[in-house]
């Protein structure tokens, strides 16, 4: 029996995946580097890896690449609090689940950013807890994110579901024992979703898979 669900934030929340990796080619780009999208997708989304690294592998200095960075998300963040677009079926999802189950957020994404993103969704109240990367050591596909959860929750993995867009956010659901169910969207639609407990076309179809089981 489902006990809590837990969701990912970045193209299953909110539609905000492309965002990010047009934010990362510009500062890339500014540096002379293409980054394309197989290479984000390998890079970011499914070894969980920082694509800044490939900056520091050919000679970058590590206080150059920081700058970089740093302009990255400064540029993503003013992109978000212009507002975001909320995935198809999550407002109805979460509707449906609010009272039934609790519920909370399991993000690799900064908690200023998750803020920034959610200035304007309305989509904050629905959850009992929001975890963002300052709250664990590891990130995705590392389960730590989804343990802080479970430990929030004094639940065990098996009494939970994730909602995840992501190889590395499948990856870590895993490894925490967590029931998974994929949404992909147009970043992560070609990846390989093995061992994933179901995919599913849109956010409000995890309602009767959650309550039924």
């Amino acid at each position: 029996m489902i006990e809590a669900v837990l969701w990912d934030n970045d193209g299953v929340l909110v539609d905000t995946e492309k965002l990010y990796f047009q934010a990362s080619r510009d500062a890339l780009a500014a540096a002379g580097l293409e980054l394309t999208r197989e290479m984000y997708r390998e890079i970011s989304l499914r070894q969980g890896a920082s694509v800044f690294d490939l900056l520091l592998e050919r000679g970058m200095a590590v206080a150059e690449a920081e700058r970089l960075r740093s302009e990255r998300n400064r540029a993503y963040k003013r992109q978000l609090l212009e507002g975001v677009p909320v995935c198809e079926g999550v407002e109805a999802a979460l509707a449906a689940l609010s009272g039934k189950l609790p519920m909370g957020v399991v993000s690799s994404t900064p908690r200023e950013h998750f803020e920034a993103a959610h200035a304007s969704t309305g989509l904050s109240g629905y959850f009992d807890f929001v975890i963002t990367r300052e709250d664990y050591r590891l990130s995705k596909p590392a389960p730590d994110p989804y343990l802080a959860a479970l430990e929030l929750l004094r639940l065990e993995g098996r009494r939970c579901a994730a909602v995840e867009d992501s190889q590395r956010g499948l990856r870590a659901a895993l490894v925490a024992g967590i029931r998974c169910y994929i949404i992909p969207n147009d970043m992560t639609g070609e990846a390989d979703f093995s061992g994933a407990h179901k995919v599913l076309g849109r956010a409000d179809e995890i309602v009767a898979e959650v309550i039924e089981s």
